[in-house]
């Protein structure tokens, strides 16, 4: 299954939401698609599932254009937007097969229903009601909506969004299970998400992709050169900075974050500066680039 997007665009009066986006994803893919609020990461998704449409650009599910055959298309495509909007009154099971019937014939909804309650780990909840869940089995049956015709690009939009830590690993557990054989998008601005799911990342700035790798690529290119380093006492910020190669220090205290240039490794002059100044290194290490560090790096102000 492929997922190409071709040069879109959306603008809603002065505000270019979308600026001439293209990217490609394959099957079996786990895809981050991140950005800060206000990316245009919804408005994207909005317009690969038909929801809106683009000013111009194009959508095409292997190969065939969404606008052209949007009906027979859009049963390829499973989408969970941010806010899940669900029918807190009916039953679990009742809420899906309402759902199925939107895509197949009767007959063919127990079986489909069956298959996405089994997916998702909703059996022991599927004659509640929606609305006596808690948050996190609410999430997994907005995620049991998205995939209950048993489509072949799931679009999942912020999953996590106002779930406790144990929910959000049980999502993410489930997101990385069902991207095994599914083609997923996963929008999201928390940066350990997309670490802990994703084996590739879009990032998007003000309606533009700014980065577009796997998340080891884009940590190998980006990472800056970072050594953190502990003395027993409080040491000068100057005596650290005036170390060739070293751009930058920060922290305060007794620890310190000292970047340098890409090419320098200054650990051997920082262990120097701490015997000239009788102040032993309890410990030092280099940092390892974080997603979270590049994200800021390529998102972060005008």
């Amino acid at each position: 299954m492929s997922l190409k997007i071709e040069h879109l665009v959306k603008t809603y009066g002065q505000n270019r939401a979308v600026d001439d986006i293209s990217f490609e994803i394959g099957s079996g893919e786990v895809v981050g698609f991140l950005g800060p609020n206000g990316a245009g990461k919804s408005t994207t998704m909005k317009i690969i599932t038909g929801c809106i449409a683009a000013d111009s650009g194009s959508v095409l599910i292997n190969g065939a254009d969404i606008s052209q055959g949007m009906k027979d298309l859009k049963h390829l495509i499973g989408y969970l937007p941010e806010n899940n909007p669900l029918y807190l009154g009916m039953y679990v099971r009742e809420y899906l097969e309402y759902s199925a019937r939107m895509y197949m014939a009767a007959s063919a909804t127990k079986q489909a229903v069956d298959y996405s309650i089994d997916a998702v780990g909703l059996g022991e909840h599927q004659f509640k009601k929606v609305g006596e869940l808690s948050k996190g089995y609410r999430q997994r049956t907005g995620i049991a909506r998205a995939m209950v015709h048993n489509p072949e690009i799931l679009i999942l939009d912020e999953p996590t969004t106002g779930l406790d830590p144990n929910q959000i690993v049980e999502i993410r557990n489930l997101i990385k299970t069902l991207g095994r054989d599914k083609t997923v998008i996963l929008s999201t601005h928390i940066m350990q998400e997309a670490e802990a799911v994703c084996n590739r990342a879009i990032i998007i700035r003000k309606g533009r992709i700014v980065a577009d790798d796997s998340l080891q690529a884009l940590k190998e290119q980006n990472s800056r050169n970072v050594v953190t380093v502990e003395f027993d006492r409080e040491v000068s910020i100057s005596s650290l900075k005036n170390i060739a190669g070293v751009l930058d220090v920060q922290g305060q205290g007794r620890e310190y974050q000292i970047v340098s240039e890409n090419d320098a490794d200054v650990r051997r002059a920082v262990f120097e500066m701490a015997v000239r100044e009788n102040a032993p290194i309890l410990q030092m290490y280099k940092n390892k680039g974080s997603l979270e560090n590049i994200f800021h790096d390529l998102t972060f102000g005008n």
